[in-house]
């Protein structure tokens, strides 16, 4: 008997099993009894006729045997549903091998580096203080040291826009009388600026300008020197960062027998400036300046590198 086309090529499977319902249908339909005179009846295909003693269960045997075949062609299209992802099942097997596949060895470490330059920019920190009997009398007092220290600053060329009002401050004064009470006896004004000088060798001769100018109500609370723009100073020192790293990386590679492979990740901290330099305060009869020692100002960057060993 010639095997079906059906059973060996997967594109013709509902054809066949269709054809295997219909033809199972139809023989059961013919085998059974006649319902409307409860007589046998011929078969199409053979012409003899079929005793109702034949089919005990009449009609509903007929009908159990319908639905236990569609029951089975009905199972084999859902199998033949379900075989493309049976199919599918290896690759998946192997998504999952691949995800659990080993992670590379990574080396960590941190760099540091430095970079130096001349100062060209100083920043003073100036004020004036003043006490009186009254509050409207200390703010008096205050006021005009004040507009004193910003004129001197005006006429040693510091331009409008580099000078800048820092704080403004009233405050009562406090004596403690023999019975031990504190008794306001009078008030403190004060106000400070944040001055910018751009040709710092001229530095030390404003300061002193500043302390003549104001007197005893005059104040010096610090200076800082600094670079106008820190952008090159920085890339040098983040350069130098970068290669201590990768040197110690390449070392911890040849000690573990490894080799260096890429940059996996790298991370740079807060870079660190210079703090406010402590000035000493100019005599009250001024001078040619207070002599200073801008010295260099220094920048210094941190980072953070992963490497992989291969």
């Amino acid at each position: 008997m010639t095997p079906r086309h059906a059973d060996t090529h997967p594109g013709s499977l509902p054809e066949a099993r269709d054809e295997v319902l219909h033809e199972a249908v139809r023989e059961a339909l013919d085998g059974a009894p006649d319902e409307a005179h409860g007589k046998g009846h011929a078969t199409a295909a053979t012409g003899r006729r079929r005793s109702p003693g034949r089919w005990s269960g009449g009609p509903f045997r007929t009908l159990g045997v319908a639905g236990a075949l569609a029951g089975a062609a009905l199972g084999g299209l859902l199998l033949g549903a379900a075989a493309p992802a049976l199919a599918a099942a290896p690759g998946a097997t192997a998504s999952a091998a691949a995800v659990r596949a080993p992670q590379p060895t990574t080396v960590t470490v941190s760099g540091s580096g430095r970079a130096a330059a001349a100062p060209d920019l100083a920043a003073l920190s100036v004020g004036v203080e003043a006490t009186r009997k009254t509050a409207k009398e200390a703010l008096a007092a205050q006021s005009e040291a004040a507009k004193a220290l910003v004129d001197a600053l005006h006429a040693q060329g510091i331009a409008e826009r580099d000078i800048r009002t820092e704080s403004l401050s009233l405050s009562p004064v406090y004596t403690q009388t023999p019975e031990g009470e504190s008794k306001v006896t009078g008030y403190q004004a004060g106000q400070s600026f944040s001055v910018k000088v751009r040709d710092i060798d001229r530095t030390g001769q404003i300061i002193g300008a500043v302390n003549e100018a104001t007197g005893d109500a005059g104040r010096i609370n610090g200076v800082v020197f600094d670079v106008a723009d820190p952008t090159t100073l920085r890339a040098k020192a983040r350069e130098a960062a970068y290669r201590d790293a990768h040197d110690k990386a390449a070392q911890h590679a040849r000690l573990s027998g490894h080799r260096l492979g890429r940059l996996v990740s790298l991370t740079e901290g807060e870079s660190s400036r210079p703090g406010p330099g402590a000035v000493p305060s100019a005599p009250a009869d001024g001078g040619e300046g207070v002599p200073l020692a801008p010295g260099e100002i220094e920048e210094h960057v941190t980072v953070t590198a992963v490497f992989e060993l291969v």
